[in-house]
């Protein structure tokens, strides 16, 4: 695959087995002549990950658990492809000459570190890692000015907006909508949401994601990270962003101008039109991706989110408001939340509690530089443990 007259470009998927990950892998098997796999990354699952490996040939593999590093390099070394493990490897490999893009589609914080590298190193980024611009958005973006590095975004919201503007850069922005499609739980009292289980949590009922990312939407905190990742990627203040519910999920975000008119972007939901649009940018390529019929859609609603029942998106805003350090708290408290409804820890409206809690505890910093980051992350996950015990 490696072939150096290849004259598309050459793509480092950081997160390979999830559900950015694999849609992407399908996307560049569709199109070998505008793409080909350079780095492959995952943390745990070696087994999927040597499979991909096998079948796109990449010249690295990273494996994140590095008690897992026997494995994948005895399965792949025979194929002449370079393994490595641990974070710090990661780190390192995006930045090797031969990577044209970068696509962050790791789970969390986990995004940050690469992505920094990446973007010191001049890598375009298609960005599926919305944490990275939640906790540091203020520093990401500065480096990416400083580099002249173009993030072009994979959220399906934030693609919207991205193609809503080309041609109109120029133009100043009035405000933006980002639709949510109101999660599994849309319409529900808090005393109805009490005791709701991680199993019906799960069930989105349009969008086929990670376990983390669909209990985000479940809380309304994906839309509030959303929130934040855009004020960075368009340089918006929070007053210019308003959320809007739409189940159907067919119109994915809308821009409005200052001239009053308004343009949405619309579509069947399907991950891959999104990340194939970012990778293939300013390129739109042909695709066998379904069609949307209107004669099956008898009307598009939309209504006002209920931040009371769903807090985190207050929250969001909250934590966008006060700026500094507290997106990161925001963020890192979240991710202890998830992670231990997942594990039935904590029940659901619960995680709205932690998320809050940590938001008064953790100290204010007003212009972090990344070892805060580092730090705020930490003690914000060890207030966040303390009080869920």
């Amino acid at each position: 695959m490696n072939n150096t007259e290849f004259a598309g470009k050459r793509v480092a998927i950081l997160g390979s087995t999830g559900s950015i990950g694999t849609q992407a892998l399908e996307v560049i098997e569709a199109n070998p002549d505008h793409f080909e796999v350079e780095v492959l990354s995952a943390q745990n699952n070696c087994e999927l990950l040597i499979r991909q490996a096998s079948k796109f040939r990449p010249n690295v593999v990273i494996i994140g658990n590095e008690d897992r590093y026997d494995e994948v390099f005895n399965a792949l070394d025979p194929l002449g492809i370079k393994v490595y493990a641990g974070a710090n490897a990661l780190a390192s490999v995006v930045e090797m000459d031969s990577i044209d893009l970068v696509l962050t589609a790791l789970v969390g914080y986990a995004g940050l570190q690469p992505t920094m590298h990446a973007i010191r190193s001049g890598k375009s980024i298609a960005l599926a890692n919305k944490e990275t611009l939640v906790v540091a958005g203020e520093l990401i973006t500065a480096m990416a000015r400083e580099k002249g590095v173009n993030i072009y975004p994979v959220d399906s919201e934030h693609s919207a907006i991205f193609q809503c503007l080309v041609g109109e850069f120029h133009n100043p922005i009035e405000k933006i909508i980002l639709t949510a499609s109101g999660g599994p739980f849309r319409g529900r009292t808090r005393d109805e949401l009490a005791e709701v289980t991680k199993a019906q949590a799960l069930k989105h009922p349009n969008w086929d994601m990670g376990a983390k990312i669909t209990i985000d939407s479940a809380s309304l905190m994906n839309k509030g990270l959303e929130v934040i990742e855009a004020k960075w990627l368009f340089g918006l203040r929070t007053d210019q962003i308003e959320v809007v519910v739409h189940p159907q999920s067919i119109i994915h975000s809308i821009v409005q101008f200052e001239d009053g008119s308004m343009k949405a972007q619309m579509g069947l939901p399907d991950m891959k039109l999104p990340i194939q649009y970012a990778l293939a940018f300013p390129e739109r390529l042909k695709s066998d991706f379904k069609r949307f019929d209107f004669s099956n859609y008898s009307s598009l609603t939309f209504e006002a989110p209920d931040t009371k029942t769903f807090r985190n998106l207050a929250l969001a805003y909250k934590a966008l408001d006060d700026g500094g350090n507290m997106p990161c708290v925001l963020n890192a408290a979240n991710e202890i939340a998830v992670a231990s409804f997942l594990e039935d820890r904590i029940k659901f409206l619960e995680m709205s509690d932690v998320v809050e809690h940590c938001l008064a505890k953790v100290p204010f910093i007003k212009t972090p530089a990344y070892e805060d980051y580092v730090e705020t992350d930490r003690e914000t996950r060890r207030i966040a443990l303390e009080k869920i015990k």
